[in-house]
């Protein structure tokens, strides 16, 4: 077996059970040898299914050769092969979009507990650093590609990260193996090629190991990136907890735990926080954070970010996004009272007990509502809203129960969601699809 193999088998052991294996198989000497490997390995080995997947972009003419091509390999090795045509989204930058559009179909390829490998090697993660050291990343950038991480229903993997492109030309030309070239790759208009003709040789030629020493750098990030993901984990548990309005269905967290540490940590934990919301800040963005932290309880803070908001409210900070970030339509008449309500946009509005008599109709706060309570006669709703410490953000979604232009009740705070003699409750259930979590 060659040390190639024995590396590779290594590598994949964690892997061995896996429901399947899929190969992004582009036709390129990355992919080829990799595939080649893996079709070798299960010879003498007890390996998991093999398919290989091929995206077939069609950004240029070469490319209709380039399925013909892999399924000639793949006959040859006895492999599946599913090619997949996607339509690339042309935007400022064609490399992102062609690897958004690519990684849209190994996602949807990738099925439960199946394993997706790509044969990106040592080079292309040094190259990967450069570029993003150069575009001023911070320590989760400089961790490069990770080595593995969720994809669709199972995971990705990169086995090949600790071997050298040289390495792996040896093994082609060792097997007769012939692979695809793309004539993109000479491009130097893209940056990546650049890095790669360009400034890698030069880098080279005066540091014969610059490549593995970049990598390795990349390694020692990824490290201390899972150093800070554990440190932020920590903080909002700390931050975390349950709120009395956990009821609204929206992320969120305890304000004081948070500013109680340092500006850096805070950042930290906002970050991995954020993570699941959407895209996260650049550099000069977090000075929204600054100002929302910062700001008088009074001031109703908010900081917007790409895919939703930051408010800060009741001690919390509020992650607000869909249609959260929309009025309600309203008013909308019950017609059927006994039956769950369906608010736009805003969940269901449902009455539990005696249903009160009369028509019914559902609104949303304009200003000036008057409630009357047992004992304690006409009360301004907003007043009754401060004494509850309803967040801001919320109160212009909270349904108003009306009957005749009478206020009968506000939905879910105690002692207002309810009639006068308690026969009655108004429950509302807020949407919970649009939270903007990913």
């Amino acid at each position: 077996m060659s040390s190639l193999s024995t590396v590779l088998l290594e590598a994949l052991m964690p892997w061995r059970n896996a429901k399947a294996w899929l190969v992004a198989f582009s036709g390129g000497l990355d992919s080829t040898v990799l595939l080649h490997l893996l079709a070798q390995l299960r010879q003498t080995h007890s390996l998991p299914p093999l398919t290989a997947v091929h995206v077939h972009h069609g950004l240029q003419a070469e490319a209709d050769a380039w399925p013909s091509h892999c399924q000639v390999l793949c006959d040859a090795l006895n492999v599946p092969l599913q090619v997949v045509r996607v339509q690339v989204q042309v935007g400022a930058s064609l490399e992102r979009a062609a690897r958004d559009a690519r990684y849209q179909a190994f996602t949807a390829a990738t099925g439960a507990q199946a394993v997706l490998l790509t044969g990106q090697h040592r080079d292309d993660q040094a190259e990967t650093l450069l570029f993003r050291l150069l575009r001023g990343a911070g320590v989760s950038g400089l961790a490069a590609m990770p080595r593995q991480r969720p994809l669709g229903g199972g995971h990705l993997f990169r086995p090949l990260l600790d071997v050298s492109r040289a390495q792996l030309e040896a093994y082609a030309h060792e097997h007769n193996l012939s692979w695809i070239e793309d004539p993109s790759n000479t491009h130097t208009r893209f940056s990546r090629n650049y890095l790669r003709h360009e400034v890698v040789p030069l880098l080279t030629r005066r540091w014969p190991q610059a490549a593995a020493s970049i990598a390795r750098s990349a390694a020692h990030c990824a490290e201390a990136q899972g150093l800070l993901e554990e440190l932020a984990r920590q903080d909002l548990r700390h931050a975390g907890g349950a709120s009395e309005f956990s009821w609204l269905e929206l992320p969120s967290l305890a304000f004081a735990p948070l500013v109680s540490l340092s500006p850096a940590r805070q950042r930290n934990a906002l970050r991995h926080w954020l993570t699941a919301f959407g895209q996260l800040p650049d550099t000069d963005h977090w000075a929204g954070w600054d100002a929302l932290r910062d700001a008088r309880d009074d001031a109703q803070p908010v900081w917007g970010l790409a895919d939703g908001e930051l408010h800060r409210a009741g001690g919390r900070i509020w992650w607000l996004s869909g249609n959260w970030l929309r009025a309600p339509d309203a008013p909308l008449c019950w017609n059927q009272p006994d039956l769950p309500l369906t608010l736009p946009d805003n969940g269901q509005l449902r009455l539990v007990g005696d249903i009160p008599h009369g028509p019914l109709q559902v609104g949303y706060r304009q200003g000036g509502e008057v409630m009357e309570l047992a004992g304690r006669g006409h009360r301004d709703l907003k007043r009754l809203l401060n004494e509850r410490g309803v967040p801001l953000f919320a109160r212009g979604r909270l349904p108003l129960l009306y009957r005749n232009e009478q206020l009968l009740a506000v939905a879910n705070l105690e002692r207002l969601d309810s009639g006068p003699c308690g026969r009655w409750q108004l429950q509302w259930m807020p949407t919970s699809s649009d939270q903007g979590l990913s």
